[in-house]
């Protein structure tokens, strides 16, 4: 986890260092590469000391925005918190402790929806939680064929 030097010096010039270190062109295709990693282990495996997982955050937002692909970002982010709030997929049964599980996860996640989809990211919550999915779905990226459904892409 980062301490103060995140915010030190040149962010945007360290964090694309970074990224390109790695053989990567882009921060998207870097997240892209790793679609169930939390932005936490991004920022972690970009720079533990001096990278936070709220500039990752910001760079795939701005690219997302450039590339006109914020959909995806959206979807691919569900991904991430579905992948740390529940490891082992969807739950069976949605008893007291599950339900809190995916509320958890849906919150997060719409804690890193841009304002734009936030409507959509409260609508497609609302459908998970009255129709859930199979027991054991997690998806592995932004283009599982259920996200697509429920989330499909709109930018032109």
């Amino acid at each position: 986890m980062s301490d103060g030097r995140a915010w030190e010096g040149n962010i945007k010039a360290r964090l694309y260092e970074r990224v390109r270190g790695r053989g990567y062109d882009s921060l998207t295709a870097f997240a892209e590469a790793r679609p169930t990693a939390s932005l936490l282990e991004l920022a972690d495996e970009l720079g533990p000391d001096d990278i936070a997982a709220v500039q990752v955050f910001s760079g795939l937002v701005a690219e997302a925005e450039r590339s006109r692909r914020i959909t995806r970002l959206v979807r691919g982010q569900l991904v991430r918190e579905l992948a740390e709030a529940l490891p082992n997929g969807w739950p069976a049964v949605l008893d007291d402790a599950n339900r809190l599980k995916v509320a958890v996860a849906l919150a997060h996640w719409g804690a890193y929806t841009p304002e734009t989809h936030e409507q959509r990211v409260d609508k497609v919550g609302d459908a998970l939680l009255a129709t859930p999915p199979p027991p054991g779905w997690l998806p592995l990226g932004p283009d599982d064929e259920l996200l697509l459904t429920l989330l499909p892409d709109e930018e032109a």
